[in-house]
């Protein structure tokens, strides 16, 4: 019997290194040993059979394999996929552990309908699981090319003084002061300052 070790990589090097470790504490405790772990980089447009897992467990597992991963997310970007994943499995009967979920899919006699009850009772929590999972890994790739994360600072209140520029410039000729014009336009004067020297108006 062979034991094989799902990690789908991404950008964050230290969520690969959690999986690994994941997955190897629970080998130790479920005493899975000499573990083969296959890596594969994360890629949203590819179906599951196009990337490491689909030849993984279409051609290089046999009967009575083990395949680890370390959450249901990590073998594929929709419930349909994992669905199909674990259909295959269990008609090679070979046992799919789940290590965050404490899952085991395996006993080819009543496998597809345990399949069936388990991940179906699940979706919702896998789905949510995906959509954390997607946002990470956007997160993370917009953090490695450089990006700010989160929203502008001060976007709002941006937004709000550009659509009232007129009236506030109207005021400033006036000889309005700011902290008056902050009142009427309802922004702290800090903001009114910095958005004036963002239009040159200060």
């Amino acid at each position: 019997m062979a034991v094989y070790a799902y990690l789908r990589v991404s950008t964050d090097q230290q969520d690969v290194d959690n999986q690994r470790h994941g997955i190897l504490d629970y080998c130790n405790t479920h005493q899975l040993p000499n573990i083969s772990f296959i890596e594969d980089t994360v890629s949203g447009r590819k179906k599951w059979r196009e990337r490491k897992i689909g030849d993984l467990i279409e051609a290089t597992m046999q009967t009575g394999d083990t395949l680890v991963v370390s959450e249901i997310s990590r073998m594929a970007r929709s419930t349909l996929q994992v669905l199909e994943i674990l259909e295959v499995a269990a008609e090679k009967n070979i046992a799919v552990h789940v290590v965050k979920q404490n899952m085991i899919f395996a006993e080819s006699e009543n496998m597809t309908s345990t399949i069936m009850a388990t991940v179906l009772g699940l979706a919702a929590q896998i789905e949510r699981e995906f959509v954390s999972q997607r946002t990470k890994e956007a997160l993370a790739k917009r953090k490695q090319a450089g990006m700010t994360l989160g929203r502008p600072v001060g976007n709002a209140e941006t937004v709000k003084l550009d659509k009232r520029e007129a009236e506030i410039r109207s005021l400033l000729k006036k000889q309005v002061s700011k902290r008056a014009i902050a009142k009427i336009v309802e922004c702290s004067p800090t903001t009114l300052y910095e958005w004036m020297k963002r239009r040159g108006a200060a």
